[in-house]
């Protein structure tokens, strides 16, 4: 039963890399956590030699032991926006920091066939991050992030991966409880900053692990 799961995904996950080389993203392929690990340590990190290494809010990078492994790099200066000993000013403050890192890893929201990065923050600091200000950028992408096109993609975050997330982190917002988007006005909503990465300027600026597995939400 797997080999024919294999296929489709491989097949999808082929078109989805040409489509991101395409559009100036260096693309590296992962089957497994384990995989991510080592790409990002034995080939990502050599080749930038970053400094400085800071995040953007993803449970793909926790969950796949990237932080951690991150975190254990000797010589490299991790700005840690998880640790949670920090007060909110100083976590705002860190995330300003990291804004100028030589490597910013997060997640992505969601992912279409033309291989365009689709997000919606709620500070703003993962997307103004995307966009500019680190000199280079590591997302790590599981395949369930792919979506047909931008409005399937915004529909994903929507009704998807906003209210899981809002839920994850205690949120007093309306889609905890309908599990789909309200357009609310709650203090705590985290539907605040939409952006769309078309291509990676410059070119490979943006490198992105593409994992044959569901990670994230």
């Amino acid at each position: 039963m797997r080999e024919p799961i294999d296929k489709y995904w491989s097949r999808r996950l082929d078109d989805v890399s040409e489509a991101l080389e395409d559009n100036g993203f260096d693309v590296f392929r992962a089957e497994g956590e384990e995989d991510v690990r080592r790409i990002a340590l034995s080939e990502i990190l050599p080749a930038l030699s970053p400094r400085t290494v800071s995040f953007g809010g993803s449970t793909s990078v926790v969950s796949s032991g990237l932080y951690q492994a991150l975190k254990d790099v000797p010589g490299c200066d991790v700005l840690d926006v998880f640790d949670k000993t920090l007060s909110e000013p100083d976590k705002l403050e860190l995330r300003r920091r990291a804004l100028t890192c030589d490597l910013f890893v997060t997640g992505t929201n969601a992912l279409t066939e033309a291989g365009q990065l689709v997000n919606l923050d709620m500070i703003g600091n993962r997307v103004a991050a995307l966009a500019f200000g680190p000199r280079n950028v590591l997302v790590v992408l599981g395949r369930n992030k792919l979506a047909a096109d931008l409005p399937a993609a915004m529909r994903r975050i929507k009704d998807y991966a906003a209210p899981v997330n809002a839920s994850r982190l205690a949120k007093k917002t309306p889609c905890v409880k309908t599990s789909r988007c309200m357009d609310c006005n709650s203090p705590d909503r985290i539907c605040n900053v939409w952006t769309i990465t078309e291509k990676s300027f410059p070119k490979g600026r943006i490198k992105v692990i593409l994992v044959n597995q569901d990670l994230g939400f």
